[in-house]
């Protein structure tokens, strides 16, 4: 049997998952209901300008949110406008039919829809996620529109009469179920419209109804009290002047008392009357008309950091999408082991989510900022996007844009560059390692400061030190420990650069593979040639590191070490350790992602050469001396001392040096 037709929903069973499981978070009613009343203000607006709809003069576009502790509600009251009661049983009574889409559907030749927010016609039942029932009381701006109340108790059966209050707008009441009575307390409130409304497009203002009830019946009793104004007996004309003064003593006071309760009076509505919202967040403006203050300002409002961030990128596009937006670079710490920022995501001036992958750049979550993208797919719930291609094209395009403005400062303001370079290097590195594009952009301005503290780039590196160490780049990751071979390295004339971050050890290896033939290695790595003077023979090197091997072996109880000889130009060098540049990455890797269990130090000492001076007096009496009294004491304090320039000593081993450091003085002073 063949059939064809439409399938049916069946809303009694839809309903209870739409209240439940629609939005993951409770706290979103509130910017779905406040949502719609821009939406209904927008609407109205589009008609006025179409010449539907005569605008009142003087009037501000509004939404107003009462809370009640005692009476457990919350309301939520637009100016917009309004609705028939075809127009309730339309977009109300029918589950997801969108007044917005319909809206925008039939004026979609006059008007465009870039600021209208809602689009599933879902947002108002997020209402009954926390209410045990929801009223409706509205009136639509057409002439003669009858006002409808419409009720529902949280099923599927509702209740819809005529109403008596003919102002224009919506007021939509939850009466909140036990679970929910948080969102009857102001603060609790305030603190959900400052995450997801801190920025929507019209006024939002919060009244406790407690408090107002209670301090309205506090003025009228003050009121009250002022009325009983003293009175004076006016018949008797021949009383005594001074009756007259306290006469005209009293009235004064009467309209001193009287002027001063009206400016009180406006200063306390003034107060009362200040927004929750800033309308025209300062990502809306031209770039042109905002000053360094107001994007400090900004950040420090918004993400609650009062550094000053280093500088700024304003995104700022209406084609081929809409796209507006401010990124920071915050000043950050490089001791930090990770970074972390904040990129809040807005849809037309609504919060929808932080640091949503897909639009924002992995890299560029690192930095701190706000991207408002209406042309953004959103889910239903509007927390998260769907599958869309234009999304990839957005993240590109940011991107593009920080790319663009880095090289950009690079190229005509490198003074500046320089500046900020040891800050935002981090982000950098980081953007190189994750995104191939960002990468490539970059590769020209991608800075290394040098032992003189100039910045350099790595081809200008590469080519000042082609004579002494071709197609190698030395580096410092920490200035105060490897400071002996600093030092070294000036007197020979021989160049490093400082990489002193933890992305730095990732980024290198990312640069050897992009240049096959450059080896970063850390100062401490290996000796060049340049710091040996006159070498010794095969015959020398091979009799002087056997024997001074044995005698460090036998003094310092550690069977593996491994001894090298040089003849170092600079004879005041004892000795030193260098790392193997492969075994200290791999066991700095280790180290970073060691999972429970795993030994992270399980490679030892491997890799560690003990270099021994042939020129210096000390290594010379351990040659001549390998039984000596003193032997023993000063092989052990030469390898600590070497140790101790490269890395600091365990507990132990520290321990025994500062014991040993005593002897040396007490022999020295023939104690």
């Amino acid at each position: 049997m063949e059939k064809q037709g439409s399938l049916s929903i069946n809303s009694e069973n839809i309903f209870p998952i739409i209240k439940k499981w629609l939005y993951s978070d409770h706290d979103i009613f509130i910017r779905e209901l406040i949502s719609n009343g821009c939406d209904a203000i927008t609407k109205l607006k589009k008609l006025a300008m179409m010449g539907e709809f005569e605008e009142v003069e003087g009037e501000e576009y509004r939404i107003d949110v009462y809370a009640s502790p005692k009476d457990k509600t919350i309301t939520f009251v637009d100016n917009g406008l309004g609705m028939t009661a075809e127009e309730v049983e339309q977009y109300i009574n029918q589950i997801a039919f969108s007044g917005a889409t319909d809206f925008i559907n039939k004026y979609k030749d006059k008007s465009n829809d870039d600021q209208i927010i809602g689009h599933f016609g879902l947002g108002f039942y997020s209402a009954f996620m926390v209410a045990d029932k929801v009223t409706i009381e509205t009136c639509s701006y057409k002439k003669d529109a009858v006002p409808v109340f419409w009720e529902c108790d949280g099923g599927t059966e509702f209740s819809m009469t005529e109403s008596d209050d003919d102002t224009r707008g919506t007021a939509i009441t939850l009466y909140l179920n036990e679970d929910s009575y948080e969102f009857a307390n102001e603060y609790r409130v305030r603190e959900v419209i400052q995450k997801y409304c801190a920025f929507m497009p019209y006024n939002i203002y919060f009244t406790d109804e407690d408090k107002a009830e209670e301090e309205a019946k506090k003025k009228a009793e003050e009121d009250k009290k002022k009325d009983k104004v003293i009175e004076v007996d006016t018949t008797e004309e021949d009383d005594l002047v001074g009756d007259t003064a306290d006469k005209k003593d009293a009235e004064d006071k009467a309209d001193t008392d009287a002027e001063s309760s009206e400016v009180s009076s406006d200063e306390e509505n003034e107060k009362k009357e200040t927004p929750l919202n800033n309308t025209n967040p300062l990502w809306l403006k031209n770039p042109k008309d905002c000053t360094d203050e107001e994007y400090v300002d900004f950040y420090q409002h918004v993400f609650l950091d009062f550094k000053k961030p280093l500088f700024w990128i304003h995104l700022n596009m209406d084609y081929p999408f809409n796209l507006k937006g401010i990124l920071y670079f915050p000043k950050i710490n490089p001791q930090y082991d990770q970074l972390e920022g904040t990129i809040k995501l807005y849809n037309n001036q609504v919060f929808v989510a932080d640091n949503i992958k897909e639009v924002i750049p992995e890299f560029l979550m690192l930095l701190k900022g706000v991207i408002d993208c209406p042309d953004i797919p959103l889910n239903v719930s509007r927390s998260a996007l769907q599958n869309d291609g234009s999304v990839k094209k957005i993240s590109d395009y940011i991107t593009k844009k920080v790319a663009d403005k880095l090289s950009g400062m690079c190229k005509t303001d490198r003074e500046e560059y320089e500046k900020y370079w040891d800050d935002i290097s981090p982000f950098i590195k980081f953007g190189c390692l994750r995104d191939d594009k960002f990468c490539e952009k970059m590769t020209d301005y991608m800075l290394f400061k040098n032992l003189e503290g100039k910045y350099i780039t790595l081809p200008d590196y590469l080519e000042a030190g082609k004579e002494k160490y071709e197609n190698k780049v030395f580096y410092v990751s920490d200035e105060i420990a490897q400071s002996q071979y600093i030092n070294m390295f000036k007197e020979e004339g021989i160049d490093a650069v400082y990489l002193t971050h933890n992305i730095d050890n990732p980024y290198i290896t990312h640069l050897e593979s992009k240049n096959e033939n450059v080896k970063f290695l850390r100062i401490d790595a290996d000796l060049a040639d340049n710091f040996v003077g006159e070498a010794l023979t095969e015959e020398q090197t091979k009799e002087y590191t056997d024997k001074l091997t044995e005698t460090f072996k036998k003094a310092t109880g550690k069977d593996k070490l491994t001894v090298k000889v040089e003849s170092l130009k600079n004879e005041n060098v004892s000795s030193m350790i260098t790392l193997s540049e492969e075994s200290r990455r791999m066991a700095e890797m280790m180290k970073a992602y060691s999972m429970p269990g795993m030994d992270p130090n399980m490679f030892g000492d491997e890799g560690e050469t003990l270099v021994l001076n042939a020129n210096n007096k000390l290594v010379k009496y351990v040659l001549d001396n390998p039984e000596g009294e003193h032997t023993n004491t000063v092989c052990c304090q030469l390898y600590d001392l070497a140790v101790l320039a490269n890395k600091p000593l365990a507990p132990e081993a520290m321990t025994a040096f500062v014991a040993r450091s005593n002897e040396v003085l007490n022999i020295l002073i023939g104690e």
